[in-house]
């Protein structure tokens, strides 16, 4: 029997490792591949994970090698999370730069020196924007575009004036929720809420229908939200892909309740947030939009209830203003009518005394005719004259006395009047006269503070000093 030919392995390994490195020495390959498998030592700075390449359209692998990112492939794994928002981890699809090694012990692997973000983010947006295609296509009667923007039955509908009973969906040891919590819970204006915790998983692309469950238990719950808001306490990338699938985007863009998100992204919108009646960037941000809602309709409040004091205080001023002028206005009414009627008394005083001599002129030449007549007629016609005499003493006594009795009504008409305007009366009805130098003062605007003044009563005179003074619009003029 002949010996066998033989070699030893590391022989063979090395005769490989020189090959290998025959081929591919300084040679880099861009691939694109799933990762799978990943594992990152932070002390070390090393990734290690498998890249994978699956049967298109199945889950079937067609290809797989192992592959380690040293420090700087690790730099460059690190821009690319800076760049794109998200975690380089099992799951993505990336397109990488790589170098192909076999060492005799650790065999045949892939060295990463470079990951292209441009790539990993336009496959992103190729789903994002084919959802958002489809979502305008099967849900024409409720989502349309203008001009970039999204319209939606949620983004048309009013949110009430005070948000009060809210129905939160999120995760139940999500610390976005708890944050939420404690802004709403610590407003400065000591608002208050009611909610309603409805918790669910919210990562995960394939968790999508469990949130959708969790919109569908609110509307079948009828309880009548005054908003919805979905939390989501921030996270890479990937995390948020829950938030651009179809059925999310189709069940908020019709819900009949607004709904506010709050999924702690700081750069592009999801699909959830264009379809929302509001979008906010973290769950604080979404509490603080709640009390900032809150507080626009409590300072429209405020303004109108200092516009009504405004106008109450305008009112006042002016009624004041118009009562004083009035009391004035009566004064001098009262002043002139009094003098008008004392030149009237005096004017039917002189009346009187002319009439008076008159008709006693008229009647003592009637006298003197008649005495001639007297004496030169007989005693039928002295006492025919007497008879006539006595009938005009009794008519100028009768209109005398009706003269005066009438004169004597005006006089009492007058003298009523007088009576009712007469100032002391007036300050018995609660008015009182003003006196600054020895001034009756109508307005207190020239009266400097400390002035002495004295306050004319029905009953009294005080003395005081001006310690104060307010305006018309009742604040103080110190």
């Amino acid at each position: 029997m002949e010996a066998v030919q033989y070699i030893r392995l590391s022989e063979l390994t090395r005769a490989i490792q020189a090959a290998m490195q025959a081929s591919f020495a300084s040679k880099l390959f861009w691939v694109i591949a799933d990762v799978s498998e990943h594992s990152y030592y932070a002390s070390s700075h090393r990734h290690y994970f498998e890249l994978v390449e699956k049967e298109e359209g199945a889950d079937g692998i067609v290809a797989k090698m192992r592959c380690v990112a040293w420090r700087n492939g690790a730099m460059r794994i690190k821009a690319f999370e800076e760049s794109t928002g998200q975690r380089f981890g099992s799951g993505i699809h990336a397109l990488m730069e790589v170098a192909v090694s076999y060492h005799p012990l650790y065999g045949l692997q892939l060295t990463l020196h470079d990951i292209d973000p441009a790539f990993t983010i336009g496959m992103l947006e190729q789903q994002k924007q084919a959802t958002l295609a489809k979502l305008l296509t099967v849900c024409a009667d409720f989502i349309s575009e203008q001009e970039g923007v999204f319209i939606t039955t949620n983004n048309q509908l009013q949110l009430r004036p005070v948000i009060q009973k809210i129905a939160v969906v999120s995760s139940s040891s999500s610390a976005g929720l708890q944050d939420f919590i404690h802004t709403l819970q610590t407003n400065s204006f000591d608002y208050s809420f009611a909610i309603d915790y409805y918790y669910t998983v919210v990562q995960g692309e394939t968790n999508a229908e469990l949130v959708y469950e969790q919109f569908l238990e609110i509307y079948y719950s009828k309880i009548p939200y005054d908003a919805v808001v979905l939390i989501r306490g921030g996270g890479a990338q990937t995390d948020l892909l829950i938030f651009d699938q179809f059925i999310l985007g189709k069940v908020v863009a019709k819900f009949p309740i607004p709904v506010i998100t709050g999924i702690g992204h700081h750069k592009n919108s999801t699909i959830v947030d264009l379809m929302a009646h509001s979008a906010t960037k973290t769950p604080t941000k979404a509490a603080e939009f709640i009390v900032a809602h809150n507080r626009y309709f409590e300072e429209g409040i405020l303004d109108a209830q200092k516009n009504i004091v405004i106008k109450a205080q305008q009112a006042l001023s002016i009624s004041a203003q118009s009562l004083a002028s009035l009391n004035l206005q009566l004064i001098g009414h009262a002043r002139n009518t009094m003098a008008a009627q004392a030149d009237l008394l005096i004017y039917i005083q002189q009346a009187i005394r002319h009439k008076t001599k008159l008709v006693l002129y008229e009647s003592q030449a009637a006298l003197n005719q008649l005495s001639c007549k007297i004496s030169a007629q007989p005693a039928t016609v002295l006492a025919r004259r007497q008879v006539e005499l006595n009938c005009t003493v009794s008519s100028f006594a009768l209109f005398v006395k009706g003269y005066f009795a009438q004169r004597k009504n005006e006089l009492e008409q007058y003298e009523t009047i007088c009576r009712i305007m007469n100032p002391q009366n007036i300050l018995k009805k609660g008015f009182a006269i003003l006196y600054y130098n020895d001034k009756m003062v109508p307005s207190g605007q020239h009266i400097p503070l400390g002035a002495p003044v004295r306050i004319q009563l029905h009953d009294a005179e005080l003395s005081a000093t001006i310690t104060a003074k307010n305006n018309a619009d009742g604040n103080a003029d110190l």
